[in-house]
């Protein structure tokens, strides 16, 4: 069977082609995704051909043709002769997937989607857990203050999430004064501006003496100076942006070593896969978890959406995403007229 599926097919060039869909093995169903949600650094940075991955050297060069995209819904329309759990016409989660109309997945990577909850909704699920899988990292505590570095997807859902699990202040922080806008709108307490001259003076004075948490978004050398000097003395910094760029010191001994603060590294894949224990969820938790929260009305996915657009116009959405000072934080494809 052929479908369609976003392909970089050179760097800033993404092209909707023909692909192939198997049908699905003994343990694998096929979705026929209804939306699928732009994870804007790692997309941006496949797109452009900067490093993506741990284990990729940062002058590698990029390889061309990619496919990404790996947090989409849709609904069953056909399953392997061993699932027994599922029934064409489910809706569910596909995670680790692509920007792919049909696709067969194993079964393992599609989860139900709880009534309640739309599949705009759930498209987004997964790339909500990696904020979620950072603050489990850093213990956090009722009460205990927090900040959000970068306002991107990842930080509004942080500050999301640092709320429901009972973190005040929550400060977030950001240059771009419509992200900052949009953090206190989804229930942030406080939004600053990094550049600010009295930036690290008006943290540590809303935060009391310095916040225990910090959620380090940005990736960036500069931001993660910053969030140390803003941090309370053992505090903790779980790093959940991407560094893509190592070209930046940081004076361990007088910012991490001497004040006791712990660096945390939250990328996504550093996590259990099979057994969840206290503080370490599997991505397969964290998903039941997320859904259930927006189910419950404890998060707000709705108003994380802000745009919906035709896979025929990844190619126009991509370049924005890249030359967009504050490209917009939830942006899906709709593959169901594709």
């Amino acid at each position: 069977m052929q479908t369609k599926q976003i392909v970089f097919t050179a760097p800033c060039v993404a092209e909707l082609l023909d692909a192939p869909c198997l049908p699905p093995k003994e343990n694998e169903v096929t979705v026929s995704l209804e939306y699928s949600a732009i994870s804007s650094g790692t997309e941006k940075a496949n797109f452009i051909g900067a490093r993506n991955g741990i284990n990729v050297a940062e002058d590698e060069e990029a390889v061309f043709p990619r496919t990404v995209g790996y947090s989409a819904a849709g609904v069953v329309s056909e399953i392997g002769s061993d699932i027994t759990d599922l029934k064409i016409g489910d809706k569910v989660v596909v995670y680790w997937g692509k920007h792919k109309k049909d696709i067969t997945v194993n079964r393992n990577n599609v989860i139900k989607i709880p009534d309640g909850v739309s599949t705009k909704e759930a498209s987004m699920a997964l790339i909500s857990t990696f904020p979620l899988a950072a603050i489990r990292k850093t213990k956090l505590e009722i009460g205990e203050s927090a900040m959000v570095m970068g306002l991107g997807i990842l930080g509004i859902f942080a500050v999301q999430e640092l709320k429901v699990a009972g973190a005040y202040p929550v400060i977030a922080v950001d240059p771009v004064k419509e992200r900052r806008e949009f953090a206190l709108k989804l229930g942030a307490d406080y939004a600053l501006d990094p550049t600010d001259d009295n930036f690290v003076k008006e943290v540590i004075a809303l935060s009391d003496g310095g916040v225990n948490v910090c959620i380090e978004v940005t990736g960036l050398g500069i931001g993660l100076i910053q969030a140390l000097d803003c941090m309370k003395q053992m505090g903790r910094v779980a790093l959940l942006g991407c560094t893509r760029s190592s070209h930046f010191e940081i004076d361990y001994y007088g910012k991490v070593h001497g004040r006791g603060i712990s660096l945390i590294g939250a990328h996504t894949m550093a996590r259990p896969k099979i057994e969840s224990s206290a503080g370490l969820w599997t991505d397969v938790d964290d998903l039941k978890a997320i859904l259930n929260l927006v189910k419950g009305n404890r998060l707000n996915f709705k108003d994380m959406i802000c745009e919906i657009h035709s896979p025929k116009e990844a190619n126009e959405i991509y370049n924005r995403l890249v030359n967009e000072k504050s490209f917009p934080i939830g942006v899906l494809f709709d593959w169901r007229n594709v």
